[in-house]
Parts: structure tokens; sequence; C-alpha cells
């Protein structure tokens, strides 16, 4: 059985698998669409530990990008402002590049920049903060784990987000049901909760807490460029690491000790994911069907 992973996009879901991928989005007529993509065998060199997180994060960066291009324009296909400004034609890599920079820009400057700046300023006035490398990396942490979380309820509050939240529940019942092995069918996803132990919102959440443990190595003695910097270059080790962290959890999920361990992201998880609808839950099963078909070709 092949692994499947997914990620939901706007009135839609894309699910991906060692051979490729497929998006599956309803359009406002109601109809579901289909894009099919095969991808080039990875290297031997990158499916190594580690080095396979980070190829993994940025491939599924990439492909998330082209997903919600292609639902994007079957959804606002009726909107002419939308038309005049996007038209229809595929996103250059260029502009794809472009987006995915920009996503990175922001992730370093809430995630790094800002918690990072935010803990300077209190070791400014609470010296032992900043006297102390473990409550100085403490603190940093808990404030990046404070603004992810404030970030996750602010784009929550918006009625498309709360649509997205429930095709990624969909994405989560459906592969559930794949990997019981059951036929795929709307009846048998149903009864399959909407979180799932390798979602990326628990990815994200793994990433912040080896991020604090990885952090505590670093010199107070730095300067505030010096640790920014050393944040940003790290981010591929913490990335790799979180990745095999996230891999071994699924693993080992009927295990009680590793099911603690997995609980914080699976509770976390209940900000990014809501229960889907019968509607919902096929346009995940046509997204499951179609990259299974890659599979057998």
């Amino acid at each position: 059985m092949k692994n499947i992973g997914g990620q939901a996009v706007i009135e839609g879901v894309m699910m991906k698998s060692p051979a490729g991928w497929s998006v599956a989005v309803r359009d406002p007529k109601g109809e579901i669409n289909l894009k099919m993509v095969r991808t080039k065998k990875i290297p031997a060199l990158f499916k190594l530990p580690i080095i396979r997180g980070v190829v993994g994060l940025f491939h599924a960066l990439l492909i998330g990008v082209k997903a919600i291009e292609f639902s994007a324009n079957l959804v606002y296909q009726n909107d002419m402002a939308y038309q005049e400004q996007e038209g229809d034609k595929p996103i250059s890599p260029w502009g794809l590049g472009l987006s995915i920079g920009l996503a990175i820009i922001l992730a370093i400057v809430l995630f790094k920049f800002l918690p990072l700046l935010l803990t300077t300023l209190i070791g400014n006035v609470f010296r032992e903060v900043s006297n102390n490398s473990l409550l100085f990396n403490f603190t940093d942490g808990v404030l990046r784990v404070g603004i992810f979380l404030f970030y996750i309820f602010i784009i929550g509050l918006w009625k498309e987000m709360r649509r997205i939240y429930q095709y990624h529940g969909a994405e989560h019942k459906v592969i559930y049901a794949y990997e019981a092995g059951e036929d795929l069918t709307v009846e048998n996803a149903k009864k399959y909760r909407p979180y799932h132990p390798r979602c990326g919102t628990s990815f994200l959440l793994i990433v912040m807490v080896i991020s604090i443990m990885v952090f505590l190595t670093i010199p107070k003695e730095w300067s505030f460029v010096d640790k920014l910097i050393s944040r940003i270059i790290l981010i591929p080790a913490i990335a790799g690491l979180s990745y095999e962290v996230l891999r071994f959890s699924a693993k080992m999920k009927n295990n009680p000790i590793v099911g603690l361990m997995v609980f914080p992201g699976l509770l976390l998880q209940r900000m990014t994911v809501r229960e889907p609808d019968e509607s919902q839950i096929e346009v995940a099963l046509a997204a499951m069907n179609e990259v299974l078909k890659l599979g057998k070709e």
C-alpha cells in the first residue's frame, strides 16, 4: 500500500503519492473537475533520512501552489474581475517561484524574526531572560507557538477558510479509509475521525518543539542578527528531523507512549479541521481514486 498524503485547497482536495498527485475541485456548477500529474522518480540520495524531509517539504510547497492555482481558476471562473486580473493562463515558473518565496519570507518574519525580537525586548527588561540561554530560548519558543496559534485562529475566522478546513477533514477521512483497506465510498469514509497523525498541522507543531531544543545550543552571547541567521540556516535540518519524527509517530500510532506524544498535534488539528459533509468527502474520494490510477499505471 502506497503512502498517500494530501492537502485541502479551495473547494477541493489534492492527494499525493510517490507516483504523482491529483487534485479534485467542485466548480460553481457543482461538477467535480480533476487534474492528475505524474512526477519524476526521486534520486536515491534524496530518499535518505533527514534529506527526504527537506526535499519533501519543498516538493509539497511546489505542488500545493499548483493545486491552489488550479482550484482558484475553477472556483472563481465566473468572477469577471478575477478573470481580468488572472485569466486562465497557467502560473509561470517565475510566478511560482515568487509565490513560494513570499510564503517563505512571511513564515520567517512571523515565526523567526518576530518571536526573537519580542524575546530580545523582554530580555532587555528582565535581565534573567537575556542572561540565561535556556530561559531565553524557551521564551522564544513559547512566543513562536503563541504567534502560530493566533495566526491559525485569525485565518479560521475567514468564511472561505472554514470550508477549506472541512475539505481538510474530508481528506483525512478518505486517507483513513484507504489505509484501512476499505472500499473507497462515502459511507466508509464518513465513519472515520477527521484528525490524522500525519497531518501537516501536527508536523508544524513538531517543528516548533524540535526548534526549541535545537536553539538551546545557540550561545546567549550571540548578537540578534547572528541568532536570526542561525535560526534561518537551521530550518532545513529542523524540518528534516521533524519529518522523521512524524513518520515514526505515524508508524507507531498504536503505541500508548507515542500516542501521548502525538496527542498535542491531534488536539491542534481541532483548529484546522472541521467535520465535512458528504459532498466534500465525494470530492476527496475523486482525488484519491485519481491518484491511485497513477500507481496502477
